[in-house]
């Protein structure tokens, strides 16, 4: 029967797998408590960093319904629990690697699907949540002032070739003189 501290710890675990929108397991051999304080102060205000047991770990990510990472569990492993942007601690730990290349990222999950080293590195590529939002909202109000503009001039071009038509028909009638047929009507 498992111990009682063991127990909740797995169920810790699993809550946060659960409740987390990404995790990242690193390795942090070599990094100093220093540094690993740095490191949790990096990943941002919406990430808890926790050095953990790998088979309690591995015990809690099955229970989330989490089964692709049971590779990933060698070595001393820590797990970042992202619950805000993921963006914005994949940032944070791809900085904090450059600078101390003892930090291994292994991979982790993102949304439920399990992510390599590599992606989550590419993910650190990106913009943020609010600048990629602001972005688009400002394509959004571009593309609605274009659409704005072209109903507007549809009717003033309407306008136009209408004025030109008969401008033109009144030129080849002879403005002002009368046609052919109303002439001999008039002798």
């Amino acid at each position: 029967m498992a111990r009682p501290d063991k127990a909740a710890a797995v169920a810790e675990l699993t809550d946060q797998f659960r409740s987390s929108s990404a995790a990242v397991l690193t390795e942090y051999r070599g990094l100093t408590v220093a540094q690993l304080r740095q490191l949790r102060r990096s990943l941002g205000e919406n990430a808890q960093y926790a050095v953990v047991k790998n088979t309690l770990t591995k015990i809690a990510a099955n229970e989330a319904g989490i089964d692709t990472l049971d590779d990933l569990f060698s070595g001393p492993t820590a797990v970042a629990f992202v619950t805000g942007d993921p963006v914005e601690s994949a940032k944070g730990l791809r900085d904090f690697a450059k600078e101390n290349p003892s930090l291994i990222i292994k991979g982790g999950v993102l949304d439920g699907k399990a992510v390599t080293a590599d992606e989550f590195k590419k993910l650190a590529d990106l913009e943020s949540r609010e600048v990629l939002l602001a972005k688009l909202a400002g394509a959004m109000k571009g593309k609605q002032t274009q659409t704005a503009q072209l109903f507007q001039a549809l009717p003033s071009k309407f306008v136009r070739t209408a004025e030109a038509l008969r401008a033109k028909k009144a030129e080849q009638g002879g403005a002002g003189t009368p046609a052919p047929a109303d002439a001999e009507v008039a002798e």
